[in-house]
Formats: structure tokens, sequence, C-alpha cells
């Protein structure tokens, strides 16, 4: 019985290893795809990548365009950084 017990904890812990993972690198992908996007004309290309994806696994969303939409995204538009201006791109 103590076996058994084992062997299904063991099974379970790496199916929800595995079904963790796999919802970690949709969010990273989709994350990565829209935050290339909105910052593909940025001056300062890799901060606008930081703070866009620091954003975009905050709020799940990523505004459309290179700037401003910042209304199809009330959570990445209302994010402010410590000196209360916008923290997102």
């Amino acid at each position: 019985m103590k076996q058994w017990f084992a062997t299904l904890l063991l099974v379970t812990l790496v199916l929800s290893c595995v079904f963790l993972e796999s919802t970690a690198t949709e969010d990273s992908s989709y994350c990565g795809k829209m935050c290339g996007v909105r910052c593909s004309k940025a001056g300062l290309k890799k901060r606008c990548l930081k703070y866009c994806g620091i954003c975009c696994e905050a709020c799940k969303c990523v505004p459309s365009g290179t700037y401003g939409n910042k209304s199809e995204c009330p959570c990445y538009r209302d994010k402010l950084n410590s000196k209360g201006n916008p923290k997102c791109p």
C-alpha cells in the first residue's frame, strides 16, 4: 500500500510540474511576441522589453501598436513607478 501511494504521489508531482511549465511557457511566448511588436520602434529597446514584459505578466495584456492605445488594457495603463510616472511603455 505504501509503495502504491508513493508512486501515485510521484506521478502527480511530475504531471503538475509539466502542466505548470507549459502554462508559463505559453504566457512568456505571448508576452514576448506582443512586447516585441510594442517595443519595435523604441529607442531603448532592452528597457522597453523589460518593462513591457513585467507589465504583460502582471496584466495579461499588451496594447496594440508601438505607442498609445493604452485604453485597450487598463491594468497596463494604470501601473505606475515609484515616482508616479507610467511604468509600462
